[in-house]
């Protein structure tokens, strides 16, 4: 039963609601310094196990959900939240989440104007939920703590996408479960297409010369198990990077232009990526889609959440293999072995027209300071609470948000990456000037360093209950 303010914030179609939630991932931290044993993570059914190609052998690439719906213009897909066993060593099995498999999840993929419905069910012992991050949907599709997912019932969000072609994710977001389920393996990445991005001519063919990267750092126990260990300042940075659920992997790849969709889905850590042979990333979209143009970059910094699409041009490359670098360290060999089956490809010079979104002469300007301690997190002097709204926004107005972060000890960067759910904004300034170019294309999810204050235009196209936190 929704509490009443649920129910007068849904009947309402007039308004957008926006609920606070400062810590999407620690808010369970202070019951959750421990280790993520097999008993907690697995049901006494369903248990599944898979062996993951590991240590020099090949990346894993996550398969495509297939389409059930043969309709033109409509699709439908089935996702299910489900414990089993994953050999990330070929020794030891690690119990593990996983969506339709035992550890990560399938690539959803959409077209801009489908009609899509994905029946979701919870085969966990626990409740969960299914938020698709960067989706711009209404509120009861949004998937927040709000639309909880008991053990063994279902979920049908059904929505049309509206949006550009962009690189999105889905993964839990449920009230004292998300973090441990997220360091489990309940994550996933959104492809969307449409007609302007697939007439470019960049790389767009699956697992041959475009890859998804899920990138993560995880602890282990002496037994193979995750451990989810908080630090005093809460976080959970880990030792053992994977990629794709995969430990020290290689991937072949063409003497060609090949396109990367890298995600930061850490729980708390900030990325930076660069190539060993110092050649550039050339990142063609942000969190929301396409840039306006390539954009030739040394390295590319990423905060959890946040994505990034760039292509690296193999064919300039002289040596047979080079490193991704992850702040320095290796975590992905690219060997150059296959020889390309197409004309060396050239990025065109223009790629989208980011139309900015129009300040109004009465605009409304809203204000949130983030600051840390410890594990506790507040927005203008408020922690998160399911009994409480705090902002009533207007649908289809643009506002200006203003975010300052006051500092603290939440991270030892002293940073926040600030999400909101159900859009995607602009960053307009930062610290007084206009944002790098790579910040210049549509967003979800923006770092505030400490001290820093970050502006962003902001509007809202589907009424409904949504969230904004720091993505830690």
């Amino acid at each position: 039963m929704k509490s009443a303010p649920f129910r007068i914030i849904l009947a309402s179609i007039a308004i957008i609601v926006l609920i606070i939630a400062f810590s999407l991932l620690v808010t369970q931290m202070a019951s959750t310094w421990r280790n993520l044993s097999t008993s907690q993570l697995l049901p006494r059914q369903n248990q599944t196990s898979q062996v993951l190609v590991r240590s020099g052998n090949a990346l894993q690439i996550p398969p495509v959900q297939p389409d059930e719906n043969p309709a033109p213009g409509e699709a439908t897909f089935t996702l299910t939240a489900q414990a089993g066993f994953t050999h990330f060593w070929p020794d030891q099995k690690t119990a593990s989440l996983g969506y339709n498999g035992t550890y990560l999840g399938p690539v959803l993929r959409f077209m801009q104007g489908e009609k899509v419905r994905i029946d979701v069910e919870n085969r966990l012992d626990e409740p969960t939920t299914v938020h698709w991050h960067g989706l711009v949907v209404p509120g009861e599709q949004d998937g927040g703590p709000h639309q909880i997912i008991q053990p063994g019932a279902s979920w049908t969000p059904e929505f049309t996408v509206s949006q550009s072609a962009a690189t999105l994710w889905f993964h839990p977001h449920a009230i004292a479960t998300t973090a441990t389920q997220v360091y489990a393996g309940l994550a996933g990445l959104i492809y969307i297409d449409d007609p302007v991005s697939n007439s470019l001519g960049l790389p767009q063919d699956y697992g041959v010369n475009d890859f998804p990267l899920i990138v993560q750092d995880r602890n282990f126990d002496s037994n193979g198990q995750f451990s989810y260990q908080a630090t005093m300042v809460g976080l959970i940075p880990g030792e053992t990077i994977l990629v794709n659920g995969t430990i020290d992997p290689f991937l072949n790849v063409p003497k060609d232009s090949v396109r990367f969709r890298i995600l930061n889905a850490s729980n708390s850590e900030n990325y930076q990526f660069q190539l060993s042979d110092g050649s550039d990333l050339i990142q063609i979209a942000s969190d929301g889609g396409l840039l306006s143009k390539p954009l030739p970059l040394r390295s590319i910094d990423l905060s959890p959440g946040e994505r990034a699409e760039a292509i690296i041009d193999f064919a300039e490359i002289s040596d047979e293999s080079i490193q991704l670098l992850l702040g320095g360290r290796p975590i992905l060999d690219l060997h150059i072995k296959e020889p390309s089956l197409s004309l060396n490809t050239v990025l065109p010079e223009h790629l989208a027209s980011i139309e900015p979104l129009a300040s109004e002469p009465d605009q409304t300007i809203r204000v949130f300071e983030l600051q840390s301690m410890g594990i506790t997190g507040t927005i203008n002097g408020k922690s998160f609470s399911m009994d409480r709204i705090d902002e009533t926004v207007p649908l289809g107005e643009t506002e200006t948000w203003i975010i300052r972060n006051r500092g603290g000890m939440m991270m030892q960067s002293g940073g926040h990456p600030f999400h909101v759910h159900g859009t995607q904004f602009q960053v307009i300034a930062r610290n007084g000037l206009l944002p790098p170019a790579e910040e210049r294309g549509y967003k979800d999810t923006v770092f505030v360093g400490k001290g820093e204050e970050v502006h962003i235009r902001i509007r809202f196209s589907h009424p409904g209950l949504y969230m904004y936190h720091c993505h830690i």
